[in-house]
């Protein structure tokens, strides 16, 4: 993270969107040399074919710390990343956190209302987002929390379509429990199929969050055992 922190800091010498796209760039190559040294295998499954020049909302399942260095690996797009204010505080990761994704501060409908404006700006300019739907870790055994609407609001309001990733590992590469729960192995993340919402309004958004979630439940139980 020293390592990086140099070039985090020329981003704001690019502009907001070239110095953007820069540090995701930079982010990746930490996370190829963060791995090879953990001992970490990134796998990418495409259930069926991604189109890199089309812009999704990406959603994923959330269960640990180790859900960060997935998406700077897997994405191969410009994105926006939708992440919570608290992980601003923590020293040098800090600092390249706000740098590189879309901070919400959950402490007010102001706050919030902002953080979706800028998540709206980024599909105007083009660029892909990416939500956590569960909002925070799912520590509950099942495969997926509730969703918030978040992400679905949005989808429907720009009719930009939701590309669901599966996190399958994540969990046993770093438990949610702390940072010390790290151990080498496979990583993988699952492309599922997009989800159009082409003639979807503001009253379907319960309808198609419960879709989504119900492709990346069958899609967790496929590749991971949950109890019944």
């Amino acid at each position: 993270m020293f390592i990086v922190l140099p070039f985090v800091l020329v981003v704001p010498l690019l502009g907001k969107i070239n110095g953007g796209n820069f540090i995701y760039k930079v982010c990746n190559v930490w996370a190829r040399v963060w791995y090879f040294f953990t001992g970490i295998r990134h796998k990418e499954i495409y259930e069926v074919p991604h189109n890199r020049n089309h812009q999704y909302i990406f959603v994923a399942n959330h269960s640990s710390y180790m859900d960060i260095p997935p998406i700077v690996r897997a994405l191969h797009q410009p994105v926006r990343v939708l992440g919570k204010y608290e992980m601003v505080k923590y020293p040098v990761f800090g600092l390249i956190y706000r740098a590189a994704v879309v901070v919400v501060d959950r402490s007010s409908a102001e706050k919030r209302a902002r953080s979706v404006r800028a998540l709206k700006s980024a599909l105007q300019k083009g660029i892909s987002i990416f939500i956590f739907p569960e909002g925070t870790f799912n520590e509950t055994g099942r495969p997926l929390k509730e969703f918030f609407d978040g992400a679905f609001r949005i989808a429907i309001e720009t009719q930009t379509p939701i590309k669901p990733l599966l996190f399958v590992d994540a969990e046993k590469r770093m438990h949610w429990r702390g940072f010390f729960e790290l151990t080498p192995g496979p990583c993988r993340v699952v492309y599922l199929d997009e989800i159009d919402v082409s003639g979807y309004t503001a009253s379907n958004i319960l309808l198609l969050k419960q879709k989504v979630h119900d492709a990346m439940e069958e899609g967790l139980r496929r590749y991971k055992t949950y109890a019944s």
